[in-house]
């Protein structure tokens, strides 16, 4: 388990988290989503023990990130969203290179993901697209096979298909004991994939919620006419989407824009409402 408590970080007087509480169980997906700017590359960098926070502790398993114990660093990957990248290396030489300090790392699991995701992992990076360089090292970091994988902005930079192959592959790691974190502002790229979901922003935690539980608490009501209690509404085909104050109206197919759009309108309201 991640466990982050009386968690504050600041950059000089620049304040980025103040006085907050995160758990991460092990075995979930979990979407951190927030506008850009708000402290989720932060928050990652702090987990992987790159940054230390500046008042209260961030431990995963028992052992402080910051310390980077290297039984720490062996069970944690963190994939920024941009990395820099050797440009006379091959995939394939940059994760065999990676793989020595990763003991549950699998190089056949690293082609098989290869294929999956339409790449050679022989040609050099120079070569590739951007995109292409991007589903490289997301094979990479899946094939590592750590307890707990960090995502950074994963999808930038991915077509269409590539980001519906990236859904399919992570959604098969549902059941693995795997803990996956993404970070991203592009939340229609995740949705259907992330349980629970953690909304950042103005230096605090705004929602941490399983898909079940935001579900009794709020409706997604798809069609008819703009609802004036509303938290939030948007034109869609076919009338609105409103997203309601769940008052006994049972349940409802999540929609993560219009959930992120409500959390950040109605801050102090969903405070209350989970709390």
């Amino acid at each position: 388990m991640i466990d982050i408590k009386n968690f504050s970080f600041a950059y000089s007087k620049t304040p980025v988290f103040d006085n907050i509480d995160l758990q991460f169980e092990k075995g979930s997906i979990y979407g951190l989503l927030g506008e850009n700017g708000v402290g989720k590359t932060t928050l990652l960098k702090v987990i992987s023990g790159l940054l230390k926070p500046t008042a209260g502790s961030c431990e995963v398993e028992g052992r402080k990130s910051f310390d980077r114990e290297p039984e720490f660093l062996e069970s944690i990957f963190l994939l920024p969203d941009e990395l820099p990248l050797p440009d006379s290396a091959t995939p394939e030489r940059f994760f065999n290179e990676m793989a020595v300090f990763y003991p549950n790392q699998n190089l056949d699991m690293f082609h098989h993901l290869a294929q999956e995701l339409q790449i050679d992992p022989s040609r050099k990076f120079k070569e590739m697209s951007f995109g292409q360089q991007k589903k490289s090292l997301l094979a990479g970091a899946l094939a590592l096979n750590t307890d707990y994988l960090l995502l950074d902005e994963p999808t930038n930079g991915l077509d269409i298909p590539s980001k519906a192959d990236f859904r399919r592959i992570l959604s098969e790691r549902v059941g693995t004991g795997q803990t996956i974190i993404i970070s991203t502002h592009q939340v229609k790229d995740v949705e259907n994939l992330i349980d629970p979901i953690i909304i950042i922003s103005n230096n605090s935690v705004l929602l941490n919620a399983s898909v079940e539980r935001i579900t009794e608490k709020l409706f997604f009501e798809y069609g008819g006419q703009q609802r004036p209690d509303a938290l939030y509404s948007e034109m869609m085909p076919g009338g609105f989407l409103n997203v309601l104050v769940n008052d006994g109206m049972g349940e409802s197919q999540i929609n993560i824009e219009g959930l992120f759009n409500a959390v950040l309108r109605n801050q102090s309201t969903v405070r209350t409402m989970f709390v």
